[in-house]
């Protein structure tokens, strides 16, 4: 039971932190919504952390601490991480998805750039497939061909986030188009985040993330239909609104460097009016093929980590390991460096 202080405070982040997840989060029914935001809100919480502190190595070894003290059951004395406790004893959350989570906002950390799409699956699987698994714990739902939907749909919602903040991105020294695209259409990577203009080769990437977003939109929505009935409005409705901001951007033109897509209010409502038509034809409808395909190779763990009947992974992933361990290195040469130059000027 997540305390009643803690829960509002979870309400005002997300009211004033993520328009879009708040306005599908109203469709949810409260048994589902209050765990839901209590979840946005802890994992807002780590993804601010890293972004918004200079020192992000540290921020990250931060989180791993402030998470394994949640799942020692004496969280940290704030908000977020009391509700988050509360929702992993409630639900039986799976350490390996939020663990996920920080492992992706390590490779953040450590300004990791993605060779091919592959890589850049891999790191959406973290970011945004783990939190969509999470939100499959909290509804009930752990069928693997739906966990699996589930995750194709966190895949499609952060390649549309990446496509949609190119310049902003590169502006803050971060790049995640594939670099071989890159290469192919004839853009320096450097030179481009050196100075960042809108550019054919960069539109033909955002035009081809997008492409891949689509696709997954379009399988993730046979999991959504074998989502309980009345948490199928509002997970339908984030898969339209994410859509919709890929719609503005081909609008653009594809260029997502010189502006940033929005959707507007009246775009808004009407997908949700939407997805309260969509819930209802998924009520009749039979079953797609589609809810059966293999997951993606980049999000298998999760699906492993989180589906029932199937055996527990206790040690998911050796880079999980390789990339705490990177950031513990690079924080001690930055704490030695720092202290050297304390001693320097104390003299």
């Amino acid at each position: 039971m997540i305390d009643p202080q803690d829960m509002q405070f979870c309400r005002d982040a997300i009211r004033h932190g993520s328009l879009s997840f708040h306005a599908a989060s109203k469709l949810l029914p409260q048994s589902v919504r209050d765990p839901a935001l209590a979840l946005y809100a802890f994992c807002r919480l780590a993804d601010d952390e890293v972004d918004l502190k200079t020192e992000k190595a540290a921020a990250v070894l931060m989180l791993k601490e402030r998470l394994e003290l949640v799942y020692a059951g004496r969280p940290r004395n704030a908000a977020p991480d009391r509700a988050f406790a509360a929702l992993v004893q409630g639900y039986e959350m799976p350490r390996a998805l939020p663990e996920a989570l920080l492992e992706g906002l390590a490779w953040d950390a450590m300004e990791r750039r993605y060779d091919d799409i592959s890589d850049l699956i891999a790191y959406s699987a973290r970011v945004a497939s783990a939190v969509g698994v999470m939100m499959s714990v909290l509804m009930g739902e752990r069928d693997a061909d739906a966990l699996a939907r589930a995750c194709d749909l966190g895949v499609a919602m952060q390649l549309t986030n990446i496509a949609r903040d190119v310049g902003e991105d590169a502006r803050e020294n971060r790049l995640y188009l594939p670099l071989k695209w890159l290469k192919q259409e004839g853009v320096d990577a450097n030179a481009f985040m050196a100075d960042p203009r809108t550019e054919p080769g960069i539109r033909i990437c955002v035009s081809r993330l997008l492409k891949h977003a689509q696709d997954l939109y379009v399988r993730s929505e046979t999991g959504i239909a074998e989502l309980p009935l009345q948490c199928r409005p509002g997970i339908y409705a984030a898969r339209f609104v994410y859509a919709g901001i890929g719609g503005q951007i081909r609008k653009s033109g594809f260029d997502s460097v010189s502006q940033r897509a929005r959707t507007g209010q009246g775009q808004k409502l009407g997908w949700l009016m939407w997805s309260l038509c969509r819930t209802a034809l998924s009520a009749v409808a039979p079953r797609s093929p589609r809810l059966y395909a293999r997951p993606l190779t980049e999000t298998a763990f999760l699906v492993d980590a989180a589906a029932h009947n199937r055996p527990a992974q206790t040690d998911w992933s050796d880079t999980l390991y390789t990339a705490f361990a990177q950031l513990q290195t690079s924080e001690n040469a930055r704490r030695r460096h720092t202290m050297a130059s304390v001693r320097t000027h104390a003299r």
